[in-house]
């Protein structure tokens, strides 16, 4: 079985030490374990913390300046994918795809040319907020302010995002700009790495009335491994997974479902430690009975149905 993963802070991970690359280090994320993994693609996030990051345009080109390195060094194995034609060429050649995204739409600084100067880099997909309000709209983890949606410079950028052919990713967006984001987008949207809130009440999952609409809409939801959105327990357990995943296939269908393990930004204990031992969440699907086809639309076949609709 293949895989596609919406989202990973390995990048993040590599600033912080220059001892490791992408080809082999010690986090959960590296060639050699996704290819252990059978990976096809793996969406990589250039990850902002704007809480410790004054400047977060300059921090965010120094990350893809990172990225670009990396996969250039192990080019033989991996490549820069921008859209489904790449995909498919690299997968043809034996390569992973990378695809470049971005954690914080705070980055942008509130000038919209940079979303181009961003593009023009390969990033294809920009998580609108993370933890903190910025010009595009407020975080989910802000819950008073969880009413509140985008602002018109948000609304901007959903459009023009919609223009260029970037997916707008809801993860950490607050419920009104979730909804704001379904009203603007002209095109599907996708919460690259949430679970369900009726399942695990905590702000950054989806309620059931989001991934209805989301689901209506055409999108995707990645499945997050970190325990905080999983369940109570101090371990990210596969059968937590699997609860999130048949309620969300029973409320929006499985077509909504695909993973956003959030590997390399997860502090706590995981069954699934790495990328190497994703098989294990195929064995637990399959003894839930769920049937080859939908295997694969979990693992790979939804996000690449949202690559093609919506990358140029």
């Amino acid at each position: 079985m293949n895989f596609i993963d919406m989202h990973c802070d390995t990048i993040y991970k590599l600033m912080d030490d220059s001892k490791f690359g992408l080809y082999k280090n010690k986090f959960s994320v590296d060639i050699q374990k996704m290819k252990k993994g059978n990976y096809k693609a793996q969406f990589f996030a250039l990850f902002i913390d704007a809480g410790e990051t004054p400047n977060r345009l300059n921090r965010a080109l120094d990350m893809a300046n990172r990225f670009h390195i990396e996969i250039e060094r192990s080019k033989e194995y991996i490549s820069l994918a921008t859209n489904y034609q790449d995909l498919k060429y690299n997968e043809e050649h034996n390569k992973i795809s990378a695809f470049l995204t971005i954690e914080e739409g705070g980055v942008l600084e509130g000038n919209i040319d940079n979303l181009k100067r961003f593009y023009d880099l390969g990033v294809r997909l920009i998580t609108l907020t993370w933890n903190f309000k910025n010009e595009i709209g407020y975080p989910a983890y802000d819950r008073i302010n969880s009413h509140k949606g985008l602002t018109s410079f948000g609304i901007e950028v959903v459009e023009e995002m919609n223009n260029l052919g970037v997916i707008i990713d809801v993860s950490h967006l607050s419920d009104g700009g979730f909804y704001d984001v379904l009203k603007h987008s002209k095109y599907p949207f996708i919460a690259s790495h949430s679970n369900a809130r009726a399942v695990q009440k905590h702000q950054r999952n989806l309620t059931d009335e989001m991934i209805k609409v989301l689901s209506n809409k055409g999108g995707i939801t990645g499945i997050n491994f970190c325990t905080e959105f999983l369940t109570e327990d101090s371990v990210s357990k596969i059968e937590d997974m699997i609860k999130h995943i048949k309620h969300i296939k029973n409320i929006g269908g499985v077509d909504v479902i695909a993973l956003g393990t959030d590997f390399d930004g997860i502090h706590s204990k995981v069954e699934i430690e790495d990328a190497s031992q994703m098989q294990k969440l195929i064995y637990a699907l399959e003894k839930e009975k769920f049937s080859e086809d939908e295997i694969e639309k979990i693992c790979y076949k939804n996000i690449e149905r949202v690559i093609k609709d919506i990358l140029k």
